[in-house]
């Protein structure tokens, strides 16, 4: 078994397709049109299945936000550099939207070096630094 994809439903597909790509540097691996159901899809990812997992975005016709609820946590993101990553979140958020809720620093309690940052939709995203 493993993990295929996360499905994220979002407000606006083009900016999150824009965040997620210029931001975070994913690819737009497909989309897929279904106006009869009313609803688009976008997979993203840094791969495509089956060797990487992907984040599929839903935009349902005329729903433009969700209530988050709290159940929902974070994505993780391997990232080479946290701190220059959350520099490309604070410079391109005023036109792609997200932001830096955590900046970077160590876990508590560890070393490791984290950030959190939220999606255009208030997703967070967790970057964790990892060796490229």
């Amino acid at each position: 078994m493993r993990i295929l994809h996360t499905m994220l439903r979002v407000g606006n597909l083009r900016r999150s397709i824009d965040f997620y790509t210029q931001v975070l540097g994913m690819k737009l691996l497909r989309t897929t049109e279904r106006p009869d159901q009313k609803y688009d899809l976008a997979f993203l990812g840094y791969g495509a299945n089956p060797e990487h997992a992907e984040i599929e975005l839903t935009y349902n016709y005329g729903t433009d936000r969700y209530e988050m609820g709290t159940a929902y946590g974070h994505i993780a993101i391997g990232v080479p550099d946290v701190a220059a990553t959350c520099e490309q979140v604070r410079a391109q958020a005023q036109s792609l939207g997200g932001a830096i809720t955590r900046e970077a620093g160590p876990v508590k309690g560890g070393t490791t070096i984290i950030a959190f940052i939220t999606d255009p939709d208030g997703y967070k995203i967790e970057l964790i630094q990892r060796d490229a």
